[in-house]
């Protein structure tokens, strides 16, 4: 009996000994689980965030001034009013009409928007000027204006054949115009975006436009960077070249450039404000003429104005046949008209 107790006394001791390592073996699994619930936010914290889709309209590759940007509101309030009130057409009708609808290049680019489009306002919540719609009612339209030529053509096509096709979310349009109807264009824009009052700076700036259209393979961003002043060279017969602060013109160059000053400010006061002061139509004509100008571009008139018209025809290229290429972004408009729908269905 004796043997028997002794022998169940050291099985229970055994029992008890062996009851703490069962315990750290049972801990085990549930530190392996904590650890791994703390692992898998690590993992996902380094997961790779998803990039944005990279803007389908890029013109990094076309030449310097070839390509101008326009942008106007369209109201779909406005829109939807007329549809529904006025011709009685029911939301979807509408909704699908406006799908369709293709502005004009006349109506995306007038210096006056009509209604239903306005211009875009700088303010945070902006409210149509016809019939006090909010801000998400108002979709934004874009037309980018592509001047065509050698080079620009190719940069064109290739950016034209990536657009998607779907919905028509980009219009692609074309129009047949004299190269000075071009010019003036693009001299009319120019005059647009100066302050002749209150900006000095507007001269180079007028400059520099006029030159990295006519020679866009020239990095004239590096030329006018720093420059202090413009001058006519007196050792260079064609090109440009730096020195210091101050840029020297080839004599060609300069006089183009004197003209482009001249037509884009005249219409602003009394004759045309250039680098070389305020000048008088006469007063050009005889810069020009004492300069040499006149004879190298074979113009031998007397009268001003016939001399003038012959400077513009060389400047600009007078009759000779030139395309302007339009590419229109529907993109938020499909966006906003889809929410517009959804609004007046409900």
């Amino acid at each position: 009996m004796a043997a028997t107790k002794s022998k169940s006394k050291a099985a229970a001791k055994k029992a008890k000994k062996a009851k703490p390592a069962s315990k750290k073996a049972a801990s085990k699994p549930k530190a392996a689980k904590k650890a791994g619930a703390k692992a898998q936010p690590t993992k996902a914290a380094k997961a790779p965030k998803a990039k944005a889709p990279k803007e389908v309209l890029d013109f990094g590759g076309f030449p310097a001034g070839s390509v101008t940007r326009h942008e106007v509101t369209l109201c779909l309030s406005c829109i939807y009013k007329l549809f529904t009130n006025q011709l009685g057409l029911a939301p979807r009708t509408a909704y699908n009409e406006i799908r369709r609808y293709a502005p004009t290049v006349g109506e995306l680019t007038a210096r006056e928007p009509q209604r239903p489009f306005f211009k875009p306002s700088e303010e945070k919540n902006p409210r149509c000027p016809y019939c006090d719609a909010p801000k998400r009612w108002h979709a934004r339209l874009s037309v980018y204006r592509v001047e065509g030529g050698k080079a620009s053509d190719a940069a064109r096509r290739a950016l034209v054949k990536k657009l998607p096709t779907k919905d028509e979310q980009f219009l692609i349009t074309e129009e047949k115009k004299t190269a000075r109807q071009v010019f003036f264009e693009w001299l009319e824009r120019l005059g647009q975006t100066l302050d002749f009052e209150e900006d000095a700076a507007w001269m180079p700036a007028a400059a520099r436009a006029y030159l990295e259209r006519r020679e866009p393979q020239s990095d004239w961003a590096a030329a006018f960077e720093g420059a202090r002043a413009v001058r006519r060279s007196q050792r260079l017969e064609e090109g440009w070249e730096r020195d210091g602060s101050r840029l020297f013109l080839a004599p060609a160059l300069y006089n183009d450039v004197l003209l482009v000053q001249y037509l884009v400010s005249r219409s602003h006061r009394h004759g045309g404000r250039t680098f070389e002061g305020r000048l008088t139509l006469p007063d050009l004509v005889g810069r020009m003429r004492r300069g040499g100008h006149l004879d190298a571009q074979g113009i031998t008139d007397r009268d001003r104005f016939d001399v003038l018209e012959q400077l513009v025809e060389h400047l600009t290229g007078g009759d000779s046949p030139a395309r302007l290429h339009f590419i229109t972004d529907r993109r938020d408009l499909l966006d906003k008209v889809k929410d517009a729908y959804t609004r007046h269905a409900a």
